[in-house]
């Protein structure tokens, strides 16, 4: 991994100010942690991907604001979504578990949800990952989420992951969000190959794939 400064950074063609701005968050952080031993969980889980300042998207890549259909609608998942977030999230915990693994969202608090969700926020705005709320079209609740996130795994570009809340499982919600997403992923998304773990490629398989460095 090669460690650039702000300066280097800024110079690097093609690089979005956005980056800038996290690589700066990170200076910060790591300034205000100094001699404590320790640093924030989410910086350190990401500061491989913010040292290196490689964009998830191109800079010229203007990233979908909505997908919207008859039955459904994504948009950039907020904090102002907090409360039927967690309605979402906290009566679908059997199902969520089911993703990922795991026992979240077990215990899940709303403020603990209400920090999730900034920090969601947060890396739409910084083009780092994109996570969009999936609402009814009167935007009346919540239906669940879809996680776009960058990967490690060789042959892939990005990965995906999604959910519908449990109680729109019987009727072919999730299904239908997943083949609407897939299309959407595929017409207007810069990534000529996604991976669906858990749908597309099987658990096995995915978390026995390497990490590349990137």
């Amino acid at each position: 991994m090669c460690s650039v400064t702000l300066g280097q950074a800024a110079r690097i063609p093609g690089i979005n100010p956005a980056d800038i701005s996290a690589l700066r968050i990170y200076l910060i952080a790591r300034k205000a942690t100094e001699g404590q031993g320790k640093m924030s969980h989410q910086y350190e889980n990401t500061k491989d991907e913010i040292m290196q300042v490689i964009p998830f998207v191109p800079s010229h890549f203007v990233v979908p604001p909505t997908l919207e259909t008859e039955e459904f609608c994504l948009r950039m998942l907020t904090v102002h979504d907090v409360v039927k977030d967690y309605d979402a999230v906290m009566s679908s915990v059997e199902h969520c578990q089911t993703i990922w693994g795991g026992k979240w969202p077990q215990g899940l608090t709303l403020e603990q949800n209400l920090i999730d969700l900034g920090w969601h926020q947060k890396e739409f705005q910084t083009r780092r990952s994109f996570t969009y709320t999936v609402v009814q079209p009167s935007e009346a609740m919540v239906l669940g989420c879809v996680y776009i996130l960058p990967t490690r795994k060789p042959g892939y570009d990005a990965e995906v992951y999604l959910w519908a809340r449990q109680s729109e499982l019987a009727g072919g919600l999730e299904d239908r969000l997943y083949v609407a997403v897939q299309g959407w992923l595929a017409l207007e998304w810069p990534f000529p190959s996604v991976a669906y773990p858990g749908r597309s490629v099987s658990w096995e398989t995915w978390r026995s794939l390497p990490d590349e460095r990137r």
